[in-house]
């Protein structure tokens, strides 16, 4: 039997959107980064949940897809998710996903793990 080793691996590459070199400052270059990289096939299909990495300039480093789930919703591990962080070197963080059904108000899972996320960002000082 073959022993494999999972590990997260973090790519760059030289341009992610319009606004890469740009400081991050409002909402609206943020969304269109966002689905700029968002898969155009399964975005009402399957709800996906997205970090965009930041360096301490707001300055955006990469888009790493969390998870992909069902109609209704995803599952997000918290350890994947700063693993992530982590090993970019992140300092600030944005997260987003959609949601297939067109529901614009966030669930009551949505809360509670965004409150989760931002609990363990407090601990390293991501924003």
């Amino acid at each position: 039997m073959r022993n494999e080793v999972n590990e997260i691996k973090i790519s760059y590459c030289e341009s992610l959107g319009t606004i890469e070199s740009e400081s991050i400052q409002m909402s609206e270059p943020v969304a269109k980064l966002l689905y700029e990289n968002w898969n155009k096939n399964t975005i009402g299909l399957q709800e996906t949940f997205k970090v965009l990495l930041l360096n301490n300039a707001n300055k955006v480093k990469g888009v790493y897809q969390v998870s992909s789930g069902g109609l209704t919703g995803t599952l997000v591990d918290i350890r994947i998710l700063f693993a992530v962080i982590l090993k970019s070197l992140s300092t600030t963080i944005i997260l987003a996903h959609n949601h297939p059904a067109g529901t614009l108000s966030p669930s009551e899972a949505d809360i509670q793990i965004t409150k989760k996320i931002q609990k363990a960002g407090n601990l390293f000082d991501i924003l």
